[in-house]
């Protein structure tokens, strides 16, 4: 029997305050205005009999004398293969002018999965980005964030590891998006032939700030549903910082005392609940998560990134429209890297960026107007080559292509003795033509 009451104490933005007893946190509710029209809202706190609801549009129009019904029930995601190729919003509602999701009714926001069923990471994701691939291998299971800063391609590196990934089904999370990346989003998907894998929840940045919420968890939800279902799935979240941003201007509206920056204090248990959610099944699916954080000012002990850095495992930093090789960090790498990719991985990706890293020096010495050595000349060449063959998002090659042109990058520049590479893989690998 479904509850109705006709006390709302204070309306303030979206949240509505309503005098009721028997509700639950999460349980949905309907908003009875005078016009006819009904406002979904779900309930947010709870203290003694003074309930506080969170309205899931503009509550313009809504009186103190509206009724108020609870339905019982949490917010609930639709896990069906009818969502393949579809667009909803925070709420689950189709935006693609589709008909209604058919399928099962999941409550979001669930606990993570059972550890004791759950596998040690040891599988390679592939994205045929060099970066990535070779550098900081991607891992099924693994959750890693990509820090940037606004205006750097991080969509577009999203988008290229949604249509190059060998995952069963990528689910696209979008939040405080503008309309024309959220129509590249659609695009994208319909020119590379990946729209029959993918399945996007958007919210839009003039959306209601509880549906920004609301997209990571019913994402994730989905994700599980077809993870148990024996099927691989790729998540992709951007951005974290617009759901944090959520929940902060929410409980500022709750007039709680903010935390650090004016953040709340469960600010490390939201992420946390979220990221938590990748998991690699014992005899069934995996879920692989990567988020985009970006971080206010290029400010890595911002609260977001800060907090995100303790519960994931590494991350990418994407600079100057590359993916940082010094400042990314893939944790879980080493699971993968010579027993699952080729022997050489460790011993090619070191080299590479050990020599890069002396290539910066050789850059310093010549911006500075020093003489240049014969071996400054040739991590000159190689930096160049580097950059250009590995560090390009626009390279598109298969991990052991990537390897192969690592060699013939090193053989270009440098002789067998200057590479610092033991003699064995040397004999096996080095290009006779070098």
């Amino acid at each position: 029997m479904n509850k109705v009451y006709d006390r709302i104490l204070d309306i303030r933005g979206n949240l509505i305050t309503v005098r009721a007893e028997g509700v639950g946190l999460g349980e949905l509710a309907f908003i009875h205005r005078k016009s006819g029209q009904k406002t979904y809202a779900s309930v947010l706190s709870i203290d003694y009999d003074k309930v506080t609801l969170q309205a899931f549009e503009n509550t313009r129009g809504v009186s103190t004398g509206d009724k108020v019904t609870f339905l019982g029930k949490q917010v609930e995601a639709t896990y069906g293969p009818s969502l393949l190729g579809r667009r909803f919003n925070g709420v689950g509602d189709p935006i693609d002018d589709g008909p209604d999701a058919v399928g099962e009714s999941v409550e979001i926001g669930q606990p993570s999965f059972n550890p004791t069923k759950r596998v040690v990471p040891h599988q390679q994701v592939r994205t045929n980005i060099p970066m990535i691939d070779v550098f900081n291998c991607l891992v099924k299971s693994q959750k890693i964030p990509i820090f940037s800063i606004a205006g750097e391609p991080y969509n577009q590196l999203l988008m290229r590891i949604a249509n190059q990934t060998d995952a069963d089904v990528v689910i696209i999370g979008g939040m405080g998006l503008r309309y024309d990346d959220y129509q590249a989003f659609i695009d994208n998907a319909e020119e590379s032939g990946s729209l029959e894998k993918t399945i996007m929840f958007i919210h839009k940045a003039t959306d209601p700030a509880v549906e920004c919420m609301l997209v990571p968890d019913m994402v994730l939800s989905c994700a599980e549903q077809f993870a148990t279902r024996d099927k691989d799935v790729l998540v992709l979240l951007t951005d974290m910082t617009a759901f944090a941003d959520a929940i902060k201007e929410i409980m500022i509206t709750m007039d709680q005392v903010p935390s650090n920056r004016g953040y709340p204090g469960s600010l490390y248990s939201d992420l946390a609940s979220r990221y938590e959610k990748a998991v690699d099944i014992d005899g069934s699916g995996s879920i692989t998560i990567i988020s985009v954080t970006t971080m206010p000012g290029g400010d890595v002990t911002h609260p977001i990134p800060d907090n995100t850095g303790y519960i994931t495992e590494g991350q990418y930093y994407l600079h100057g429209g590359r993916i940082d090789p010094f400042g990314s960090l893939s944790r879980l790498k080493q699971q993968v890297i010579g027993s699952v990719t080729r022997e050489d991985h460790g011993d090619i990706a070191n080299a590479q960026i050990r020599l890069y890293a002396e290539s910066k020096k050789a850059r310093e010495r010549q911006s500075m107007g020093f003489k240049l050595s014969r071996w400054d000349e040739k991590l000159l060449n190689f930096s160049y080559l580097f950059e250009q063959r590995m560090m390009n998002l626009q390279v598109n090659i298969p991990v052991e292509e990537a390897l192969d042109l690592g060699w013939k990058t090193l053989s270009e520049c440098f002789d067998e003795k200057e590479v610092g590479i033991k003699q064995e893989l040397l004999e096996k690998y080095w290009p006779k033509n070098g």
